[in-house]
């Protein structure tokens, strides 16, 4: 089999380059560090099609065939296991995709997928669970003796020699503080493994902080899990030591530019390590220094309301500070790349004590800001939280929901998950997907299952493509908007079968609060795939716009003219952009067209009349 490796190499002298679109990595170019690493996940992320599973099952045909080694470029038969190929002389046996299989008591029994990022340290959830990035194919019996076990160099203990080489054994990498097991793949895979675990690390920032890195905190030579539970550097310094060596020890093959560029045509997404190796040492090959930054200063509340709050601060100085940790009455609860966060999910008239750390590429952290005390306000015109506004369950693979921020302040999505419920002996819940990015106030975005066919959505328009869970579920199936533990919004009723099949549900316009509790009348019933406006609010659904009524001058200075049919209006009420009232007006148009603004302070506000609202600045 050497001799057709061999014959491989000569046909690739030179390894052809990878093709990522023009235009892919913009913005990238004068970056380095972990600011490269953000904007590397931004790009990565915008648009990442996730598949179930058991999709994997068959994308391996397109992603994972041998054409490298033991059978050359005809092959189209044979995958290719990083865990069982010997690169350098004969493999002892070879799969097809169906000989799949759950467990094996032996190697050569069949092959099943394997978590490269161990499944345990994100909960089997998706897009995670199915990522085909690090989710590979590989035997079996390797597979179940890998375990949990991180990678690493094998020690003097081997436990588990395998037929192409690789080891399961004691842990001997250089200035590990985890004795325990490891698994070291064979050199010629050793630079895949490495760029494929800091893939995972740029492409998963925002959520590495929950995930479970702390399996045994109290006795770090037993925690085999080497994420240290930072969004930036991701790993344990010896961890990253280890990848940083490996991917330097094994570049870039050709096996790993045509599967970048087999899962892109599937995922939409690419591993920028394999376009761009140099990358690697730019992000992770930094000399901390060892002082602390300095405080933030003058922490300041930008914007209260009744379910959130904005701040903002005067910056540390230091050029290389890389965040901050915002402190809600002494407990962590955000943290932000700027010197401005929103907290949201706060309880209406209640009084929070914030404060703001900066924290450095070394993870030194400053001294805390000044103590702010902020009221909630007692109520505002805004949404408490996020809405399911749609929700389609169509022929075939037609599912989708639209989901809505009307909270008055952008939301970062990472912690809401889309649940389903299922019945087997009992109800339960699927593995969930979760949510991550950004979505602004008064916008919406589409979650869609990849095998949709709407004739009214074009699915390169969602936000979220995945057939997780949630995303196949039926008219009988309990789906929920959860926010970490908690159910935001429903479709269905929990703990029972429903009764959504062939259906469109919009949500009515005057429904503007999410709830808990699915109720069949906040909504209007459409037939099987109807999807008109999906992804696009309508007018009356967005606050603090309407088509019933327009105002001049804006900006104005004394008096507020208003044009449309408004003789009936009961009441006008004038809010800050905090939610508060400051201004009430009852039968306000008798005898004119107008209201009087020249009381209130320069700022922009919010008209409403009789619940539809319109935007307008103060001079």
């Amino acid at each position: 089999m050497l001799k057709k490796y061999l014959f491989i190499l000569s046909v690739f002298p030179v390894l052809a380059l990878s093709q990522a679109p023009a235009g892919y990595y913009s913005g990238t170019e004068s970056l380095t560090g972990y600011a490269l690493k953000t904007k590397l996940h931004d790009i990565i992320s915008a648009k990442a099609y996730n598949y179930h599973y058991d999709d994997l099952k068959t994308l391996y045909g397109q992603t994972d065939i041998d054409k490298y080694y033991d059978y050359g470029t005809d092959n189209t038969t044979y995958l290719l296991d990083i865990y069982s190929n010997n690169p350098t002389a004969t493999t002892a046996y070879h799969y097809t995709l169906s000989n799949i299989i759950g467990s094996a008591n032996a190697e050569g029994l069949g092959w099943n997928r394997e978590h490269m990022m161990p499944q345990s340290s994100f909960n089997s959830a998706y897009p995670m669970y199915s990522d085909l990035f690090f989710v590979v194919p590989t035997d079996a019996r390797i597979n179940q003796l890998r375990s949990n076990y991180p990678y690493g160099k094998a020690g003097s203990t081997v436990y588990y020699n395998f037929t192409n080489g690789s080891k399961q054994a004691s842990n001997g990498t250089p200035n590990a503080t985890y004795t325990g097991r490891v698994y070291e793949p064979v050199d010629r895979f050793k630079g895949d493994v490495a760029r494929t675990l800091l893939y995972f690390a740029v492409r998963y920032e925002g959520k590495l902080g929950s995930f479970n890195y702390t399996t045994n905190a109290a006795d770090p030579t037993k925690d085999q899990n080497p994420l240290d539970g930072s969004e930036e550097k991701a790993y344990e310094n010896w961890y990253i030591a280890m990848l940083l060596s490996w991917h330097q020890q094994d570049p870039v093959s050709q096996r790993e530019i045509d599967r970048n560029n087999s899962v892109f045509n599937i995922q939409k997404n690419r591993n920028p390590f394999i376009d761009h190796p140099e990358w690697v040492n730019a992000i992770w090959s930094q000399t901390p220094d060892t002082v602390a930054p300095t405080a933030p200063s003058s922490l300041l509340l930008a914007r209260n309301s009744a379910y959130f709050v904005n701040l903002n601060w005067q910056a540390s100085p230091e050029s290389d500070v890389i965040g901050y940790r915002i402190y809600q009455d002494n407990v962590l609860v955000a943290t932000s790349k700027t010197n401005s966060v929103s907290i949201d999910h706060l309880t209406p008239g209640t009084s929070y004590n914030f404060t703001v750390k900066a924290y450095d590429n070394a993870y030194l952290e400053s001294p805390q800001s000044n103590t702010l005390n902020v009221t909630t306000l007692a109520t505002d015109v805004f949404a408490k939280d996020l809405q399911i506004t749609k929700y389609l369950e169509g022929t075939g693979n037609n599912k989708a929901f639209e989901i809505a921020n009307k909270t008055g302040h952008k939301v970062n999505l990472n912690g809401y998950k889309l649940y389903i419920q299922y019945k087997g002996t009992a109800y339960y819940f699927g593995e969930p997907f979760e949510l991550e990015g950004e979505i602004e106030n008064n916008q919406s975005f589409v979650a869609i299952n990849p095998n949709a066919n709407f004739s009214c959505f074009n699915i390169a328009n969602a936000k979220f493509v995945t057939a997780a869970p949630s995303l196949t579920f039926t008219g009988s199936n309990y789906v929920d908007l959860s926010y970490k533990s908690a159910t935001v919004d429903a479709v269905g009723i929990k703990g029972q079968d429903n009764s959504n099949g062939n259906k469109s549900l919009y949500r009515k316009s005057n429904i503007t609060d999410p709830t808990a509790t699915f109720d069949i009348n906040e909504w209007t019933t459409y037939a099987s795939d109807y999807c008109l406006n999906l992804g696009s609010l309508a007018v009356n659904d967005i606050a603090n716009k309407t088509a019933d009524f327009n105002v001049y001058p804006n900006p104005v200075k004394d008096v507020l003219n208003i044009n449309g049919d408004i003789s009936k209006a009961k009441s006008v009420k004038i809010y800050d952009l905090s939610g508060k009232l400051v201004k009430e007006v009852n039968a306000p148009f008798a005898n004119q067209n107008s209201i009087n603004v020249q009381s209130l302070l320069p700022n922009t506000y919010i008209l409403n009349i009789d619940g539809k609202s319109v935007k307008f600045i103060k001079n």
